[in-house]
């Protein structure tokens, strides 16, 4: 039994009421671990800045403690679709310990490693279902090779077709440490907190 994305009937923007204009991507947010209180797009909150972030980018109040209806209405509002680049590991076996481990750390360098047959999201499909998309987000880094080829391609489409495409910081506790370099560098301009320094960052790639 494969491991799918714990929403992944939003994956392919089937479900949207709305013509978006922005698309944010992220990796991929596993069913399986019984401790994946998620109950929609970066929904644990507990470890993750985006519903801090995001709408206060948009001039609006943090909703790190709304409901999911409230965040899908934030989106409708804003124009803002979700997905992530992998829909489901399909090697994935519930019934390996090691598995429902790895799934449980939520790490992508560990899916990375761990599992070889993956169902992707067409990304470059959805742009192309939805042409009123003109900006386009990737919620982590390109460091490592396997992430790089399921993003160069995308890439190219959003250049080819002028479409706005950045890489931004993943709101998690991850990128603490380009947070600590960045008060290291600026003893006299500091950001407290993280989630203050992941909007300072965010607003310098964003289309307004």
């Amino acid at each position: 039994m494969p491991c799918n994305h714990k929403f992944q009937k939003y994956l392919n923007l089937d479900l949207l009421d709305f013509e978006p204009e922005t698309l944010i991507v992220g990796s991929f947010n596993p069913e399986w671990p019984e401790d994946n209180h998620a109950e929609w797009f970066y929904g644990r909150t507990e470890e993750n800045y985006f519903w801090d972030v995001l709408p206060r980018l948009y001039g609006g109040a943090s909703l790190i403690n709304a409901t999911p209806a409230e965040w899908k209405q934030f989106c409708h509002d804003k124009k803002v679709a979700l997905t992530d680049l992998i829909s489901s590991l399909d090697d994935a076996d519930p019934s390996n310990p090691k598995h429902r481990k790895i799934l449980g750390g939520f790490s992508d360098k560990a899916i990375e490693f761990n599992f070889d047959d993956y169902i992707y999201v067409n990304i470059v499909k959805l742009l192309q279902r939805h042409p009123t998309i003109k900006n386009v987000y990737l919620t982590r880094g390109m460091q490592e090779a396997f992430w790089r080829h399921l993003w160069n391609p995308i890439a190219y489409y959003c250049s080819r077709n002028n479409l706005r495409e950045r890489k931004i910081l993943t709101p998690t506790a991850d990128s603490d440490y380009h947070h600590q370099a960045h008060n290291e560098d600026n003893p006299t301009n500091q950001i407290p907190l993280l989630a203050d320094y992941l909007l300072h960052r965010w607003q310098s790639e964003w289309h307004f």
